[in-house]
């Protein structure tokens, strides 16, 4: 592992005289760190669960899938989650080209069981898997942040320092990074990789009093493309609405006002939203900005450590898809570790299992988030058809429904070749939406870190 000699020294300095020990210790109280401290602490490990801030703590990503209503009934928290959820039954796609709105319902898909999620605020969902984790034995400790990470033949040595300065250090038998875009050891190793294929940064806020569809997809969440990204709108039981514009680098690179007023005038280009909100108040007058760079770890897993969701990965969240892998990738994780710990002759197998599997996800959703400007994929959504079953097909992976073995993949891939029937059948159309991908996709060298103007 790399690391600075200033780091090296300071955190040697200050580390206490002796290491408590563990036999995992997971680095982020997210998500998939939550899920794989509960998972290995009901095994009977002991298990230390770091967080570096309090729950519950603000987190953009409010969107589940179908397919996380199992990963919560196997954790136990199901009913938690119901209560902070809204019922969430499928997608409305909102395009500037077409004057009708498609919607499509994932009971629609293969495996008509997975016809629901929910729509939550994730400091709420976020708390209720952290609590859980401590529910089942993990020690979980918030206000810790990881400063340094030393592994050997044995382990690891975890430096942290406690947000009242106190320093702790752990011994570790494993340790799993769930840090999101903080992406703890890829950044140690330096092994994370920006993604070529995608490039855009996200503006949102939360609103009151916003108009909703109506009856049974009140919950829904509504995708709408504008001419320099695509919008979400995703309703919360709690009477808010997420609002946020994911955009192109070009686009905010012409921003000369406040970011409140960018967003507003962001708003006013995508006229459904313009109608939605006329009435809304925006709460806590904030609005945030956050950088959505794609990218990619050119590995998961070591002999003593996993990466887990974003750690090692990112993709644009279009397809709501975060949550899902993060958690998906903590129940396999758990499967790994457990080897790692307790037959290490089987832990060469595991890892490379858990490598594909990370690869999987993100690679089946982004085939789709690469295409969104072309407008033979927006024609697709716009017109969702059944032939050859591909609607289904397509439905199930939208749900989530990617690592249960439903034979849906024959359909999904007679979708991509009707795309690509499509597409060369409008070469002149084709191409033009590849150029302009191509250049919406373009570094203007703008954002210099993964975070940028939290507000005006």
């Amino acid at each position: 592992m790399s690391q600075s000699p200033a780091s090296a020294s300071a955190s040697a300095s200050a580390s206490p005289a002796t290491d408590e020990s563990c036999d995992v210790l997971v680095v982020g109280g997210g998500p998939a760190g939550s899920t794989i401290a509960a998972l290995l602490a009901r095994q009977g490990r002991k298990v230390v669960l770091l967080e570096k801030e309090h729950h519950p703590r603000f987190h953009i990503g409010e969107s589940l899938l179908p397919g996380n209503v199992e990963l919560f009934d196997k954790l136990g928290v199901r009913d938690q989650v119901e209560k902070i959820g809204m019922p969430k039954f499928g997608i409305e796609f909102v395009s500037p080209d077409h004057e009708h709105r498609s919607y499509v319902d994932f009971a629609e898909g293969w495996d008509k069981s997975l016809d629901s999620a929910w729509q939550v605020r994730r400091s709420d969902l976020d708390e209720i898997l952290f609590r859980n984790a401590a529910a089942r034995g993990a020690e979980a400790l918030e206000g810790c942040k990881v400063r340094d990470v030393r592994f050997d033949a044995d382990g690891a040595t975890v430096r942290a320092q406690m947000d009242d300065g106190e320093r702790r250090s752990w011994r570790a038998r494993f340790v799993v990074d769930a840090t999101g875009r903080d992406t703890l050891l890829a950044n140690q190793f330096r092994c994370k990789q920006k993604n070529p294929e995608h490039n855009s940064t996200a503006l949102f806020g939360h609103f009151r009093n916003a108009k909703r569809l109506e009856g049974r997809k009140e919950g829904n969440i509504s995708i709408c493309w504008f001419p320099h990204g695509w919008f979400w709108f995703i309703p919360l039981a709690d009477g808010t609405t997420s609002v946020g514009a994911v955009c192109w680098p070009y686009y905010l690179k012409s921003r000369e006002k406040p970011l409140k007023d960018f967003f507003y005038d962001t708003i006013a280009l995508c006229p459904v939203l313009v109608e939605r909100l006329k009435d809304a108040e925006l709460v806590d007058d904030a609005v945030h900005a956050t950088g959505n760079f794609s990218y990619s770890s050119t590995h998961a897993t070591g002999d003593r450590y996993l990466m887990l969701g974003d750690a090692f990965t990112f993709i644009d969240p279009m397809f709501s898809s975060g949550v899902y892998l993060a958690m998906h990738s903590a129940f396999d994780g758990a499967e790994a570790v457990a080897k790692a710990l307790d037959r290490p002759m089987e832990y060469a197998g595991a890892r490379a299992d858990f490598e594909a599997m990370m690869r999987k996800g993100p690679r089946e959703y982004s085939w789709f988030i690469y295409r969104v400007t072309n407008p033979t994929i927006r024609e697709m959504f716009m017109y969702p058809g059944n032939p050859f079953r591909v609607k289904e097909g397509l439905m199930s992976l939208l749900a989530g429904d990617i690592y249960r073995g439903t034979p849906f993949w024959g359909a999904l891939r007679m979708f991509k070749a009707l795309y690509y029937f499509i597409s060369a059948m409008h070469p002149r159309r084709t191409w033009a939406g590849w150029k302009r991908h191509r250049d919406n996709i373009r570094d203007m060298g703008m954002l210099k870190g993964e975070t940028i103007l939290k507000s005006d």
